[in-house]
């Protein structure tokens, strides 16, 4: 039986920073359109909040609570069969900013694919933990473990959000990785995807506006180059220290969702390189715990489920900063434990309990 020992508080320190961070970007980002669009300038942090003390709360919860507990069947397919359901359901809602994304309920607006994640997450990690040495069975092993995943990305694509979808097959790749599936395998899977992808982004207007701003954003400034034209303003006229909590200009209607997708540029204009650096280096740290958790963790379960949860959290993180910084196509990504969404923070507030249990277990 692995050795109890207290849990990490490296990455539980690493955690509450960054939620903290999150609720004070979110609202310097977010003050002056909510102000605009809801005349209170507290809207988004109040509903950030609340999220975030349940998000925290549950955390403490699942920290408590032997991740071993997660490994009953009925369990795994009851989350795979209710995700699926969700996605399928919110095909029949109607839509909201042109996508089928959310469920709405009262004030409270869910997104059924950020369970996906942690789904997919816990199947692989049930599923693979006495495969290890038969990865190569591509008839018993690599089919059925892949099937959700591929499930689960068609129902996100035709949302359409290929960016979540994107992540998906990213935490699903670093899980197999772990499991020891042989490198010619990815090969297979990126030659099998290059043709989906072709028609997904160059068939698809907006998707392939992006990939031409990214390429040349200065080529139509005010069109389709304008989103990262102004993120790239953020983050150069912020300078070494930034210029000041709450002073930020891109923020004041230039940026796009500058409480979503663009807080880390408000963060960048506002904190400057020391702020956006810290939040990096938070991120970087809670790669290392994790991956040390990872290491440390006796059984296959625990250490798939820690690298699933450690992969989503900096894979998302990774993707959401470049795209920032023009190093990446634009992307819907949320920066994760940051970005204002509830749902967002909820599951993966959730996900980290279960990261800081198996690091309470890990020798």
């Amino acid at each position: 039986m692995a050795k109890r020992v207290s849990v990490d508080r490296w990455m539980f320190t690493v955690t509450t920073i960054l939620v903290f961070i999150g609720l004070v970007m979110i609202f310097s980002a977010s003050a002056v359109m909510a102000k605009e669009r809801f005349g209170s300038a507290y809207e988004f942090l109040l509903k950030q909040l609340v999220w975030a003390v349940a998000g925290l709360v549950t955390m403490v919860v699942a920290m408590k609570v032997d991740y071993k507990r997660l490994q009953h069947p009925a369990l795994v397919f009851s989350l795979l069969g209710f995700t699926t359901l969700l996605l399928i359901s919110v095909f029949f809602l109607d839509r909201a900013h042109g996508t089928h994304r959310w469920f709405h309920v009262g004030p409270v607006s869910l997104q059924p694919s950020e369970l996906a994640k942690p789904a997919l997450i816990l199947f692989l990690a049930w599923f693979l933990e006495n495969k290890t040495k038969v990865m190569d069975d591509w008839r018993n092993t690599l089919i059925p473990a892949v099937a959700p995943t591929v499930v689960f990305l068609g129902l996100i694509v035709f949302q359409p959000d290929l960016g979540t979808a994107i992540a998906c097959a990213g935490i699903t790749a670093c899980v197999l990785f772990v499991a020891g599936i042989r490198l010619r395998y990815f090969g297979y899977a990126l030659a099998a995807s290059l043709l989906p992808l072709y028609f997904l982004i160059f068939h698809v207007s907006y998707r392939k506006d992006r990939i031409l701003a990214f390429l040349n954003p200065y080529a139509d400034p005010k069109g389709f180059g304008f989103h990262i034209i102004q993120s790239l303003i953020a983050v150069s006229t912020g300078g070494v220290t930034g210029l000041g909590l709450m002073e930020g200009k891109q923020k004041l209607f230039y940026l796009p969702e500058p409480h979503t997708d663009f807080i880390f540029a408000v963060t960048a204009e506002e904190l400057g390189l020391v702020g956006a650096l810290a939040v990096i280096i938070l991120f970087a740290i809670f790669l290392w715990r994790g991956t040390r958790a990872a290491l440390r963790t006796q059984d296959n379960f625990g250490r798939f489920l820690a690298v699933g949860i450690t992969c989503m959290i900096v894979l998302q993180a990774f993707i959401n900063i470049s795209v920032v910084l023009g190093l990446m196509p634009t992307k819907g990504i949320p920066l994760p434990l940051v970005s204002y969404g509830g749902s967002s923070l909820f599951v993966t507030l959730m996900c980290v309990g279960v990261l800081l249990n198996i690091t309470k277990q890990a020798e």
